[in-house]
């Protein structure tokens, strides 16, 4: 349980945080189902229906909760649009950072409403003088919440590979973020330096995914270096000025064997949704999410976008034309 009197459960392949002590019959109630038209599984048990209103959720549950639809719906599921990366597979093309939250329960709702499964963490110095201090892990389970250390922060190659190598020790943690920045007034990625340590990593068995400019020259070279995902800017870090180079990012998602995630530059949930029509596996952001007015709802709205892109790069944009092409045919007009 966590100090806020919430569990951690996942309904229907989404973590989802709610009181404490709260029944099934009450769940179901709250997300605006009527309890005696579902059918719900805890844990692969199928609950009997007349005891709803008497089992209580517990921490780490995972629950189904199913009720009969219209057949001959030949849409395909979401599990079976998923991605993977280094052999994980993930449902969620959303990726969330940890950073500029107004405390941990507003990072945690966040992070719950947006559907990720990864989040970033920053690496940073214990505590010392007060060792009880809330942590992260006290309201996003590592265990139910895939994190990826990263460098943020680091200017060389040396000082990222280093706090890499902590993170592993730290968490046992292999896959990871790595970005070597140029310079504090830009945030631009310096490609030297990122290359460097993307080799050194490689070969001490970390699985790197970088952060790197918009230029698939440079996608092309971190790929052979050892990189496990490209992560391409769409714009300065925390900027919110929106994917400037659609161009070169199609082109790195064309000519990449590797997951490709937009980072960087996000400012709002169109942005995201550009981002999957051009085809990439992702996208990853943080600002966007913790500067808005309302956190926890542009969490769900860059859900939503994201699902919203990727629907229809898959469905296929329909030809762009010169001139206008009329929707109704002209034959048989009155």
């Amino acid at each position: 349980m966590h100090t806020d009197g919430t569990i951690t459960i996942t309904v229907n392949g989404e973590h989802m945080r709610v009181r404490d002590g709260i029944t099934l019959a009450e769940l179901a109630a709250q997300i605006g189902l009527v309890p005696e038209k579902v059918a719900v599984e805890r844990n692969l048990e199928v609950v009997p229906r007349s005891t709803l209103k008497d089992v209580q959720v517990e921490d780490g549950d995972e629950l189904e909760i199913v009720h009969f639809v219209g057949g001959g719906d030949h849409v395909a599921p979401k599990d079976a649009d998923t991605w993977s990366v280094s052999g994980r597979t993930f449902r969620s093309r959303l990726i969330v950072g940890t950073g500029k939250y107004r405390d941990f329960e507003q990072n945690a709702a966040a992070v719950a409403a947006s559907g990720a499964e990864i989040v970033t963490v920053a690496v940073r110095r214990v505590n010392v003088s007060d060792p009880k201090a809330p942590m992260l892990t006290d309201y996003i389970d590592p265990k139910k919440i895939t994190y990826l250390p990263n460098t943020a922060g680091c200017f060389d190659a040396d000082s990222a590979i280093r706090t890499l190598r902590l993170a592993r020790e730290a968490g046992g943690w292999d896959l990871v973020k790595l970005e070597v920045l140029g310079e504090a007034r830009t945030l631009y990625p310096d490609m030297v330096e990122t290359l460097r340590a993307t080799e050194v990593l490689a070969k001490e068995g970390f699985l790197p995914m970088v952060y790197c400019v918009d230029d698939p020259i440079a996608a092309k070279r971190l790929e052979d270096a050892g990189a496990v995902a490209i992560m391409p800017l769409g714009a300065p870090i925390g900027s919110g000025l929106g994917i400037q180079n659609l161009v070169t990012i199609r082109l790195i998602v064309e000519g990449a064997k590797l997951p490709v995630l937009v980072d960087a530059g996000v400012g709002q949930a169109s942005d995201a949704a550009v981002a999957m029509e051009l085809g990439c596996d992702g996208v990853l952001m943080n600002t966007a999410i913790a500067e808005a007015k309302d956190p926890v709802l542009m969490a769900r709205a860059m859900k939503a976008a994201v699902e919203a892109g990727r629907m229809g790069y898959l469905a296929g944009r329909m030809q762009r034309r010169r001139y206008a092409d009329p929707s109704s045919p002209l034959a048989g007009l009155i």
